[in-house]
């Protein structure tokens, strides 16, 4: 038998393959991946380029400081990495839809039609929701955080914060954002998988708005602004998690009757 043909299927089709194959597909993802994470830092290299990328993530700190004051760099070498390591943060986040796209088409052959139906939409809104989460925290939540923090600052103290403890602090709380925003995934596949019912989601509740301002209290500066910022919304996409898995739940079950 010839198998001319089968090099021609549809990369989401599904055909079972040698384990082989299957290695050599996930190599050839993985590289279509690092080449479209390397294309976003080449971009960005020259446009708007590394240096620029920094003074734009800084610039919510740069504005709540005293005028004329600049941040530092304790390191001889900070001046090149802290930008380098920026540009390669900011390619991967470009490049994302890219990367979620080669995993979803490296595991959707395995996948039945009604769970496909399941985890495309969940990987597009996750990539959006994060997304929105590292929006907020970057345009709200650093403005209201840096001039709260500024207005307690005793006059005889000038600010004169270093680049990397920065960008620590900016991966942190982008990274606590991102994936806060991500409550309604949870809530949807917690839901779907039958781990938990709707009905036990909507009694735990009262306890989410405690866990959320915990949670809050952990992750962000000890400052009410960041930790309302970051509580109220994840009680709010709590809500819309648990509206959104009943409408999941209601389209993306299995048919009834399999043949």
């Amino acid at each position: 038998m010839s198998d001319t043909g089968s090099t021609e299927k549809d990369e989401l089709s599904g055909s079972e393959q040698p384990f082989i194959q299957h290695l050599k597909e996930l190599r050839d993802r993985l590289v279509k991946s690092v080449i479209a994470v390397a294309v976003a830092c080449f971009v960005l290299s020259f446009f708007p380029g590394p240096a620029q990328l920094y003074d734009l993530l800084a610039a919510p700190l740069v504005a709540n400081l005293p005028e004329g004051t600049k941040l530092i760099a304790t390191s001889v070498i900070s001046p090149f990495l802290v930008p380098l390591k920026i540009l390669l943060m900011t390619g991967f986040l470009m490049a994302l839809p890219v990367v979620l796209y080669q995993i979803w088409a490296f595991v959707a052959p395995g996948l039945y039609m009604h769970e496909k139906k399941l985890v495309m939409p969940l990987v597009i809104s996750s990539t959006l929701l994060f997304f929105v989460g590292v929006a907020f925290c970057y345009f709200f939540v650093f403005g209201q955080v840096f001039k709260f923090i500024q207005s307690f600052a005793p006059k005889s103290i000038t600010a004169a914060p270093d680049i990397e403890a920065y960008l620590g602090f900016v991966i942190n709380m982008f990274i606590a954002f991102g994936l806060s925003f991500e409550v309604p995934i949870v809530v949807i596949v917690l839901a779907r998988m039958g781990v938990v019912s709707i009905e036990k989601l909507k009694d735990f509740r009262s306890y989410f708005i405690v866990l959320a301002f915990i949670v809050a209290a952990i992750v962000t500066p000890p400052d009410v602004v960041s930790q309302l910022a970051l509580a109220i919304p994840m009680v709010i996409l709590y809500e819309i998690g648990i509206w959104a898995a009943q409408i999941f739940i209601k389209h993306t079950q299995a048919p009834d009757n399999a043949p």
